[in-house]
């Protein structure tokens, strides 16, 4: 087993960046954030179990760490928040190589620098099976001023920053066994979501981690509403289409690369909606935001392709069900 104290001298060797809301980080019993008057605190906590969320074998130890505070930086970016530090457990086998671990911190740590996060403390653990790495962010937002999922209106129009599916294609190639590695950086969009958040333009936004069709759906519980999404305006990864261009499933009544933009996941965009009076730019801090849909009155979801409506069922990652499992 990798000992805590070793992670620990790991951590306050490294450059990271210090964030001045961390009165005290690394070292003690617990960390001290001083955080400025006005704001509201946010925390989110993720955790990534190997063989479930990732896979040793599939993605570098740099692509893992990067992924596993990505999950707490977007849940911060939905909220219209500032993220301040974050807070790793992490349980290893006892035969992994120490190199392991520092390359995880390493990609970790990097996404952290980016986005001003302080790694203010953690913990460690011996697993008796595979890694598991347990991520706590912590940020801040102005007072009444995160942004919700509740808050959707019928009339509303429905927007979706960058890209969808390149996380879902990566998976289907690995699965198939037409690739053995591939890594993707997915980037929290901090900036955005504190652009919504300063300009009161969003009315609810949540973070695409369990696949469009599903996040969309969380919108449209807590909102009261439904929604009318157009198939033909979902902006899709090129590495998607490029897979669909080789499959295709004639059970399904799109083609492959929506059926991955719909439901894949772990794109970590945003999905947000706003007033039709409001107007919404093209981009964003040099993202592209595309209009995709409208929220209705009826609480139902629809896809619209071919001048076709037809339901919309929540088809992405649900929790306690194993179908998404990366086996």
């Amino acid at each position: 087993m990798i000992p805590e104290r070793h992670l620990l001298n790991r951590l306050r060797n490294v450059r990271q960046v210090k964030n001045p809301k961390v009165a005290l980080g690394i070292g003690d019993d617990c960390a001290v954030l001083r955080l400025p008057p006005g704001h509201e605190t946010l925390v989110t906590t993720d955790f990534s179990l190997e063989g479930v969320h990732f896979r040793r074998d599939w993605q570098s130890p740099e692509c893992i760490g990067h992924r596993c505070l990505a999950r707490g930086l977007s849940d911060i970016a939905a909220m219209g928040g500032i993220p301040v530090a974050a807070f790793l457990s992490l349980a290893v086998p006892t035969a992994l190589p120490q190199r392991w671990v520092d390359r995880f911190l390493s990609g970790l740590l990097r996404l952290a620098r980016a986005n001003g996060v302080e790694l203010a403390g953690g913990d460690t653990a011996q697993s008796p099976g595979g890694v598991l790495a347990d991520i706590m962010v912590v940020g801040t937002a102005r007072h009444r001023r995160a942004l919700l999922r509740a808050g959707a209106k019928a009339g509303d129009l429905i927007y979706v920053t960058g890209e969808l599916g390149e996380s879902a294609a990566a998976l289907r190639l690995l699965r198939s066994g037409k690739i053995k590695k591939r890594d993707v950086f997915p980037k929290p969009r901090i900036v955005i979501g504190e652009w919504l958040a300063s300009q009161r333009i969003a009315t609810s936004v949540i973070d695409i981690s369990d696949g469009l069709s599903t996040d969309l759906s969380h919108i449209c519980e807590e909102s009261g509403v439904g929604a009318v999404v157009e198939a033909e305006a979902i902006p899709i990864s090129v590495n998607a289409r490029k897979l669909s261009q080789t499959k295709r499933r004639k059970s399904t009544p799109c083609d492959f690369s929506l059926e991955l933009a719909l439901h894949g996941g772990e794109d970590y965009e945003l999905l947000f909606t706003a007033p039709r009076s409001k107007r919404v730019p093209e981009l964003i801090a040099g993202v592209k935001i595309t209009h995709i849909g409208e929220i209705v009155r009826e609480k139902r979801m629809y896809l619209v392709q071919d001048g076709k409506r037809s339901g919309l069922a929540p088809q992405g990652w649900e929790h306690f069900q194993s179908h998404r499992a990366m086996k």
